[in-house]
């Protein structure tokens, strides 16, 4: 197992990669470290902050989750607007005059 890097590094690291002045590529090069560890670290140092940014990275799976409740509360609630829409036709036919 290799020797885990020292924290004040990684977050030098993540903060330099954050900038977005360069790619993750050539920071990873510039630090001497792997492409996926850097990728590793953001999404390890994002969960830790509490970002939302990591979440339409593919595999975090945040986005897609908080999407599908969305989805079905939305169902949820027009099926909801559709019973009472439902609900005052009929008692609408009742008090109108004939």
């Amino acid at each position: 197992m290799p020797t885990p890097y020292p924290k004040e590094f990684r977050a030098d690291v993540v903060a330099v990669a954050r900038r977005g002045d360069k790619s993750r590529a050539q920071v990873a090069r510039s630090f001497g470290i792997s492409e996926s560890c850097l990728a590793r670290w953001l999404r390890i140092a994002d969960r830790d902050d509490g970002s939302v940014s990591t979440s339409a990275e593919p595999g975090s799976g945040n986005l897609q989750v908080e999407n599908r409740e969305l989805r079905r509360r939305t169902k949820q609630l027009e099926q909801e607007n559709e019973i009472l829409r439902r609900a005052t036709a009929y008692f609408a036919r009742d008090t109108l005059p004939k």
